[in-house]
């Protein structure tokens, strides 16, 4: 579960670039950024939480061993 809360960020990452592509005032631009980066960083930093350190580590050992 904490995995998919963890690559959530990587839309809200995306979207809070590529909103600056549409033609918007500077203070919607503003706005909008702060929303997709506050949600991007709500979504990694939960998903870490959720995840904890064991299963950080669980992660590290799983991807070691398939690069083997």
């Amino acid at each position: 579960m904490g995995i998919i809360v963890f690559l959530c960020c990587i839309p809200f990452y995306l979207l809070s670039f590529a909103q600056f592509l549409l033609p918007m005032s500077k203070a919607a631009h503003g706005f909008l950024w702060v929303m997709f980066f506050g949600f991007a960083k709500a979504t990694q930093y939960g998903g870490l939480t959720i995840l904890g350190a064991d299963g950080i580590k669980h992660l590290k050992s799983r991807w070691k061993r398939k690069e083997l």
